[in-house]
Order: structure tokens, then C-alpha cells, then sequence
């Protein structure tokens, strides 16, 4: 598909997504996960777009991203006081988490291509690495005790270039270093996976925290 043409229905989708999102007047689940699912799709858009269209490298889309989810936490944590999850019960907080998110999803994108592609490690590598690094706030929330909002999103930005390098692990030919694997095929799979999850997630609500566990 035209790349242009490309980005604006991903932009018209995330719009709609996000419309219905701040619509609802609380949390559900498959409200929410079709807005995660429409700000990665978009992300991921933003983050090719630069590199493919643009012709801006990965190492500076990188650095770019990097520095608007930076600013970001800045500007949110002076405006909140708080970068927790739980915190956000108003528009402005909803508003600068789901940029924030946007924020993780470009960047994470630009990463793993920039790990995979421009320092050549290859995307079996670079899933490896981000797998362990996954680990990293784990350990650090468990063991360390870390501040659980600095491992919350520690974790969350390191989701974006993790799948992406298993999915194109998979879906890449193996002249690119993949298993070749038809990507409508690979697509096809996570998303039946993530609706099979959050059909889980709307039936048993072990999603939902009560007041009391939240504060």
C-alpha cells in the first residue's frame, strides 16, 4: 500500500480509537486494547515513515524518540506529580499517558530496527537482547525493590522492540535474517493471540484492581 496512504488510515483509526476511548466513562477491556492495538499500529507507522520515506536513520529516529518520551515523563510528572498508571482518573492524565505511550511504541520501533539493522545484530539477536533486558526491571522490582512506576515503564517501553524483532523474525525472508514466514500469517496469529486474551481479560475482570489493592 501507498506508504502515504498507509499512515492516514492508521491516523483516522487511531483517532476513532481514541475517540471511543475517551468516550467511556470507565475502564473496558476491549475498549482499551483496540486503542493499544491502533496507537502501536500507528507508532510503528510513524517510526517506518521517518526512516523509509524521510530517509532519516534509525540512530537519530531513535534519539529523537527517546527525547520526546523523556519530555514527556518531564512534563507530565510536574503537571501530576506522578507518572503511575493508577493516578490517571482525568482527561489531562489520560491525555499524557496515551501520548506517552505513542511515544514508547515509535521508539521502540526505531530501536529494534536501528539494533537489528544499523548495528547488524539481527532480529533473532535483538529479541534475544530485549528479552533480557525484559528481565532487567524484574529483578530490580523483586529483588532491588525499585520503585514499581520506574519498573512499570521500564518494562512497557522495552514490549515495543521485543515483539517487533520476534515478529520480524519470523515474518522477514531469510535473506534478511527471518524464517520467511508469510506475514499475513504472522499477523494473523498475534491477532487472533491478543483477542484471545482480551476476550479472557472481559469474562474473568482479573484486570481490574479494587480501590483498596489500587491505593
Amino acid at each position: 500500500m501507498n506508504p502515504y496512504l498507509a499512515v492516514t488510515l492508521g491516523g483516522v483509526a487511531l483517532m476513532a480509537a481514541l475517540a471511543v476511548q475517551f468516550a467511556a466513562r470507565r475502564y473496558v477491556a476491549w475498549i482499551y486494547w483496540v486503542t493499544v492495538t491502533m496507537v502501536a499500529v500507528f507508532g510503528t507507522m510513524a517510526a517506518d515513515a521517518a526512516h523509509i520515506v524521510l530517509g532519516i536513520p534509525y540512530t537519530v529516529t531513535s534519539a529523537a524518540f527517546a527525547i520526546a518520551l523523556a519530555a514527556l515523563f518531564v512534563v507530565w510528572y510536574r503537571s501530576e506529580g506522578t507518572l503511575s498508571i493508577h493516578s490517571i482518573n482525568t482527561r489531562r492524565c489520560e491525555f499524557f499517558y496515551w501520548a506517552t505511550v505513542m511515544a514508547t511504541f515509535a521508539l521502540g520501533t526505531a530501536t529494534g530496527d536501528m539494533t537489528a539493522n544499523t548495528l547488524r545484530l539481527g532480529y533473532l539477536a535483538s529479541g534475544v537482547m530485549f528479552a533480557l533486558l525484559f528481565a532487567v526491571p524484574l529483578i530490580g522490582g523483586r529483588l532491588l525493590r525499585w520503585n514499581g512506576v520506574f519498573s512499570f515503564w521500564f518494562a512497557y517501553v522495552l514490549t515495543r522492540p521485543l515483539g517487533a524483532s520476534f515478529a520480524d523474525w519470523f515474518g522477514m525472508p531469510p535473506v534478511a535474517g527471518g524464517l520467511g514466514i508469510n506475514r499475513a500469517i504472522v499477523s494473523g496469529v498475534l491477532t487472533a493471540f491478543i483477542v484471545a486474551l482480551v476476550a479472557y481479560l472481559s469474562l474473568r475482570r482479573n484486570d481490574i484492581q479494587s480501590e483498596v489493592a489500587a491505593d
